[in-house]
C-alpha cells in the first residue's frame, strides 16, 4: 500500500491543508485513504492538524483518530516535538509511530502522513525527523510557497533529500500567501529547474489557498501516478 510522507521546508507553510487536500483527491476517486500527523505539538488531547484534515475530506472523526492511531503524540507546549516532551517530562518513542503507522497501512490503501515543521526538526535529542524519513525509507512531498525566504528553504530541503537518498515524488506549491505574479512564476521555475538539476522528474502543482471553507481540490493525478511508480 502506498504510503507517502508530506514535509515543509519549515512551519506555517501548508502542510495540514495539502495533507488534507491530496486525501481528499484520493477519497474522491474511491480509493481508501487516511492521513497520520506524526506529532502535534500546541494541542491538548487531540489533533488540530487532523481536525483540519478531515474537515477538508467532509468526514467525521475516525476510530483510528479516536485511539490514536492518527496522531501517537500530542503535546501542550507549541514548539519542537523534542522540547514539547521533554516539558512533559516525556520522550518520543519512534517505534510507537511506527506501529501506528503500520496498523494503519493495515486498514487502508493509501496512508499520508504528516510530519513537523521541516525535515530537520528534531523528534529528539538524538534523532531528526530527516533520521526517521531515512530509516523507513519513505517517499516525500515537499510543500513550499512564495513566502520570503522559501527559494532557499526550498532548495535546500531539496539538496538534503537527496543527500540522504530520499525520493521526492514531488511538490505542492502553495498559493496562500498574497504574491506577485512574476514572483510566483519565477520561483516555480527555479525549483523545477533545481529538481532537474537533482534528476527528479515529479510535478509541483500549485493550490490556491488554505482557507478550508474556500476548498478547491487540484488534480493530483500525475502526483499520484509518481507514487504508485
Amino acid at each position: 500500500m502506498p504510503t507517502v510522507f508530506i514535509t515543509g521546508i519549515d512551519t506555517n507553510v501548508g502542510k495540514s491543508y495539502a495533507t488534507g487536500l491530496l486525501a481528499a483527491y484520493l477519497q474522491n476517486t474511491g480509493k481508501s485513504v487516511i492521513t497520520q500527523k506524526i506529532s502535534q505539538t500546541g494541542c491538548k488531547e487531540s489533533s488540530e492538524d487532523i481536525d483540519i484534515h478531515r474537515q477538508i475530506m467532509e468526514i467525521p472523526l475516525q476510530n483510528v483518530d479516536k485511539t490514536g492511531l492518527t496522531c501517537p503524540y500530542i503535546f501542550e507546549f507549541p514548539a519542537s516535538p523534542h522540547l514539547s516532551a521533554s516539558l512533559e517530562n516525556k520522550q518520543i518513542d519512534v517505534s510507537k509511530i511506527a506501529l501506528a503507522t503500520s496498523k494503519l497501512q493495515s486498514q487502508y490503501e493509501y496512508v499520508i502522513i504528516e510530519g513537523v515543521g521541516g525535515l530537520c526538526v528534531p523528534l529528539t535529542r538524538d534523532l531528526l525527523l530527516l533520521d526517521y524519513v531515512t530509516e523507513k525509507n519513505y517517499p516525500i512531498i515537499i510543500v513550499t510557497s512564495a513566502k520570503l525566504g522559501s527559494i532557499n528553504h526550498t532548495l535546500m530541503t531539496l539538496e538534503i533529500a537527496a543527500s540522504r537518498g530520499i525520493s521526492v515524488q514531488g511538490m505542492i506549491y502553495n498559493e496562500f500567501i498574497p504574491s506577485e505574479p512574476e514572483i510566483i512564476s519565477d520561483s516555480i521555475n527555479i525549483f523545477s529547474d533545481y529538481m532537474k538539476k537533482l534528476k527528479i522528474q515529479s510535478p509541483i502543482i500549485s493550490i490556491p489557498t488554505v482557507k478550508t471553507k474556500e476548498k478547491c481540490i487540484p488534480d493530483f493525478s500525475s502526483l499520484i501516478e509518481e507514487l504508485r511508480n
